[in-house]
């Protein structure tokens, strides 16, 4: 059995103000197609403004929004590459 390896990089940027934070998730896949997740979050007023918290939470939401992203570009490659059988 051969063992094939990949290694996927994923890139995050955010843009901040004091209550808000927009995080972009960008992906290359292989074949050059690149995808994008977004997400955001903001600061209750309440809260202190912490900007590592609403990093974490608009990365992973960023990231969540990826991963359907991932998974649509994945099944319209199915559907491009199955094989068509005449139905009996």
């Amino acid at each position: 059995m051969t063992t094939m390896t990949a290694t996927w990089t994923i890139e995050m940027r955010f843009e901040e103000d004091a209550d808000h934070t927009r995080a972009t998730a960008v992906l290359r896949t292989p074949n050059g197609r690149e995808l994008h997740g977004h997400g955001q979050s903001w600061r209750n007023p309440v809260d202190r403004p912490v900007a590592r918290i609403g990093e974490e939470v608009a990365g992973a939401r960023a990231l969540s929004n990826l991963a359907h992203e991932l998974i649509d570009f994945a099944a319209g490659e199915i559907e491009t590459n199955v094989a068509r059988y005449p139905s009996r």
